[in-house]
């Protein structure tokens, strides 16, 4: 059940239609019920005349059928004329017995039937059936004598007479139907009136009910705010609403309204009273009293103090100015400096504090007859300029109001230029008295600026010869000027030609390395052949000069590998491939490669990793690897007897902090190589990091190395986001620790990329600090080449290898000493071997001959190069699918690439690696099988 509360307009105005509309509804069902009804009696009426008219007729019809059916079979004697008898006689009684179904209710009719059916009977029994069986008998005597009487003649006419006054009767009852019928069709015409005139009555009724109920609301509303225009501003009426809807909540809205006018009105009236008090006040101390007295009756205030700003810098502080209600013992405090208490935290933070039931707060009320401890503590600040001049605490029997913070927070803004105003005014007239005292002095200083004044013309003059001579040295400033800008741009051309310079160094060697790698590709296939000794033809002593010379062609070749490491170190071109690294397979894999070492020169090769280590890092496993076997290399060098040790650990924070101090120290894990072995001495632990350094002259003498190791490893660890520290003492050992970062800063790489490539094109043009190979001492045998070339990882090949075996293969190559060396390489494994000394003669080779297995094609030749001549096989019909080994010199970076971009099947660089190319040869001819 809805409550008078929830009645709103709308919810009266849905009512008052839903009651219309549910009269008008009952109306016309009411009508429509009545029309239906009365449509149905028509419909009864008509159907059921009809069909009574159609059964007379239908008897009428069958006694005619019998009657007439009878006398013509009586005349002609055929049998055909009964038919209409006999259907007749069987359908009479049927329609009689329909037609008795609409009088049950008719006692008259249904006797008027009665005697129609008696009527027929005997007109059948004495008339229709004698007759018939007579003819039947042939006695047309009897028969005429039978029509000379005719009694059923009698019976014919009577019943002709029967169902015309059933006919008669019946439209007789239609006629006095249909009258009450048309009555009942006027009454219900006039109750369809009666209805519409009730249904607007009620409508009327409901809007009038619903129209009043809103409008009586709105009338009280305006005619009290008409009250409230009426009485030039009194905001204490209300509006008084007893309906319990929308109105309502407009009063009660507007009454919310007028209490926040009144509020305003009355903030607004006792502020201009505190302004009109301030006019003619000349000192402070007299503004703050009658403040205090005029403001704190205002707020219901029975205790004030008045502080004012005084002092500068650590000075700076509130003093008490004035004070209301004051008792005889002052307790009170005189002064605050800024964040001391409520009075120096207000001053501090320029924001008002209300206390409500404060504990412990010494000031009391005082009167005649007892002391009262406040139960409401205000302290506000007044700003002026956005700086507090003044500090105000009231206390009150009461709570403070809202709307006496409100007049506090609308006093503040003028009264602080009031404050202001007055204090300068008063510094006004102590300006005032001061002036006039230094007026005097002024006088007498006044003479002594005249003597000034003439000593001032003499140096005005003094300063314009002075003048004069800056201008002639500002003239010889802009000569050396221009000629400064002339240099400079002789410098830019010196430092273009040195850049220059620093490529053609770059270049030439890259194509010095070609030079040296050709001649010593030939040497170190020879040599092997010739220690490996497959025909016994050579002395152990002989196989072993040939071993010092493929030995001392490595160290060729480790020298030719340095140099080509500074041309790219010059080029600024480096690369990381940085994924994630497994710390503990590290450790492993070192083990592996230099436990053979150890075990060769009888020291003990130890393994240490500290649990707290996390288990992937982020880094250039490769570029890892390098650094730690060269360390590794260098410690095995070094050490004659005692340990080796490798140890992982978490980095110490204060190391990384000293030499990566824009790094998160915790995050760095460290990798420490500790021998026993000569150690370093300390003013050369610097020097050994620069390229070409050792520690003296003896070091390269006893031990080999051209020194760029460490330099190399220490600008590796650079750019890995981490760095290399030595701990050495000479003749105890050495400790050389890698620290790297856990996550290498791939941003920071990008960074140390450009700075390395802006230092390669710098005009120094001398960067060795950087390259993309380390490659371990030669005289490390173990380490002394990469995996894929140690001799002890390879398979070995035998002569008459049975996937060499009557294989042809087009050598194209220029030099005949690597021409010389090859074919007797080949040859021992049973290849047959076709030269060609360039690419042409090549070409011409091919269109003679094309029936080659495998291609081995050198890169650098005159007429035309590999890459040319590889690209032209590529074409040839029959060469397209044949296998190309590309063989260069030049182990550049993108050598490779150009090579296998050319068409080339695979790439060796020289000096070639016989087991190398062995099995590359295997590979290629064993897929060329398989096709």
């Amino acid at each position: 059940m809805l409550t008078p509360r929830n009645i709103s307009i709308r919810f009266k105005i849905a009512v008052g239609y839903i009651l219309i509309i549910c009269c008008l509804g009952a109306a016309v069902v009411a009508v429509s019920e009545r029309i239906q009804s009365l449509q149905n009696e028509i419909e009864t009426i008509t159907s059921r005349d009809m069909n009574i008219h159609n059964l007379i007729t239908s008897i009428r019809y069958n006694v005619i059928s019998m009657e007439t059916s009878q006398r013509g079979y009586l005349l002609t004697g055929d049998e055909n004329y009964l038919k209409p008898y006999t259907e007749s006689k069987a359908e009479w009684e049927d329609n009689l017995n329909r037609l008795s179904g609409f009088f049950n209710n008719d006692n008259e009719k249904r006797r008027d039937l009665d005697n129609i059916k008696a009527t027929i009977q005997h007109w059948i029994e004495v008339s229709g059936e004698p007759t018939i069986a007579l003819k039947r008998e042939n006695k047309t005597e009897a028969i005429i004598d039978y029509f000379k009487n005719d009694p059923g003649k009698e019976d014919v006419d009577q019943l002709r007479d029967h169902l015309e006054q059933l006919r008669l009767k019946h439209l007789e009852t239609n006629r006095i139907y249909i009258g009450e019928l048309e009555k009942r069709n006027e009454l219900l015409t006039f109750s369809l009136i009666g209805i519409l005139i009730a249904v607007a009555v009620v409508s009327f009724i409901i809007v009038a009910y619903v129209s009043n109920a809103i409008v009586r609301t709105i009338r009280q509303v305006s005619s009290t705010i008409t009250e409230i225009a009426d009485s030039r501003g009194d905001l204490t009426k209300r509006i008084k609403v007893n309906s319990k809807d929308e109105i309502r909540d407009l009063a009660n809205a507007t009454n919310v309204l007028l209490e926040s006018l009144e509020a305003q009105s009355w903030v607004q009236t006792h502020v201009a009273e505190v302004a009109t008090m301030n006019h003619g006040v000349k000192d402070l101390k007299q503004l703050a009293s009658s403040f205090l007295s005029k403001v704190a009756p205002m707020i219901g205030a029975s205790y004030g103090v008045f502080y004012y700003r005084k002092g500068a810098g650590e000075q700076l502080r509130m003093d008490k100015l004035a004070a209301y209600a004051a008792g005889g013992d002052e307790t009170a405090k005189g002064s605050f400096r800024f964040g001391e208490g409520l009075v120096g935290q207000c001053a501090q933070d320029k924001r008002p504090f209300l206390l409500n039931q404060p504990e412990h707060y010494n000031a009391s009320i005082t009167t005649g007859l007892t002391e009262i401890k406040p139960r409401s503590v205000l302290v506000i600040p007044v700003e002026f300029e956005g700086k507090v001049i003044a500090v105000i605490e009231f206390a009150s029997l009461d709570p403070f109001l809202a709307q006496h913070l409100k007049l506090l927070e609308a006093i503040e803004d003028h009264f602080g230029v009031a404050i202001d105003n007055v204090a300068g005014r008063m510094e006004v007239e102590r300006l005032l008295g001061e002036s006039q005292a230094m007026t005097e002095e002024l006088q007498a200083q006044t003479e002594e600026l005249q003597a000034q004044s003439e000593e001032l013309q003499m140096q005005q003059e003094e300063m314009r010869m002075t003048t004069e001579h800056l201008e002639e040295q500002n003239l010889y400033a802009e000569q050396k000027t221009k000629e400064l800008e002339l240099a400079k741009a002789e410098l830019e051309d010196y430092a273009e030609k040195l850049r220059q310079s620093a490529q053609y160094k770059t270049n030439f060697l890259a194509n010095m390395s070609h030079e040296l790698r050709t001649p010593l590709n030939s040497i170190l296939i020879l040599s092997q052949m010739l220690y490996e000794n497959d025909s016994k033809s050579l002395s152990p002593e002989e196989e072993g000069y040939a071993r010092v010379i493929h030995s001392s062609g490595n160290d060729l070749l480790a020298l030719i590998d340095d140099i080509l490491d500074l041309s790219k170190i010059e080029a600024g071109k480096i690369a990381l491939i940085v994924d994630e690294v497994n710390v503990s397979e590290v450790p492993e894999m070192l083990k592996l490669s230099f436990d053979p070492i150890a075990d060769k020169k009888g020291l003990s090769f130890l393994i240490e990793q500290q649990r707290e280590l996390p288990p992937i890092i982020r880094t250039d496993g490769q570029r890892l690897q390098q650094i730690l076997k060269n360390l590794l290399s260098n410690a095995f060098k070094f050490t004659e007897s005692g340990t080796v040790t490798l140890k992982l650990h978490q980095a110490d924070p204060s190391t990384i902090q000293e030499h990566l101090p824009d790094t998160d120290a915790e995050s760095f894990i460290a990798f420490s190589v500790i021998d026993t072995g000569i150690g370093i001495p300390k003013d050369k632990q610097e020097l050994i990091f620069e390229a070409f350094q050792q520690v003296d002259g003896n070091t390269n003498r006893l031990y080999g190395g051209t020194g760029l190791g460490l330099s190399i490893c220490s600008e590796f660890a650079h750019l890995l986001g981490g760095c290399i520290v030595v701990d050495s003492e000479l003749h105890k050992g050495s400790t050389f620790t890698l620290y790297l970062p856990f996550q290498i800063n791939e941003a920071q790489f990008e960074l140390n990329q450009a700075m390395l490539e802006a230092a390669a094109a710098a005009p120094s043009g001398i960067t060795a600090r950087h390259t993309d190979r380390i490659d371990p001492p030669s005289a490390i045998p173990a380490v002394e080449a990469a995996p894929s070339h140690r001799e002890e990882e390879q398979s070995e090949y035998h002569e008459g290898d049975s996937a060499f075996l009557n294989k042809r293969v087009l050598l194209v190559e220029d030099d005949a000493r690597n021409v010389f060396a090859l074919v007797r390489a080949l040859e021992t494994k049973g290849l047959e071997v076709t030269v060609a000394r360039n690419g042409q003669e090549c070409l011409e080779i091919v269109d003679t001959d094309s029936n080659y297995d495998l291609v081995l094609m050198d890169i650098m030749m005159p007429v035309m190069d590999g890459f040319e001549t590889t690209k032209e096989l590529k074409k040839h019909p029959l060469m397209k699918s044949t296998p190309i080994i590309a063989l260069t010199a030049k182990a550049m970076k993108s050598d490779q690439e150009s090579c296998l971009a050319a068409g080339a099947s695979d790439y060796i660089s020289k000096p070639i690696q016989m087991e190398q190319l062995f099995s590359l040869m295997r590979v290629w001819l064993t897929k060329q099988v398989e096709h």
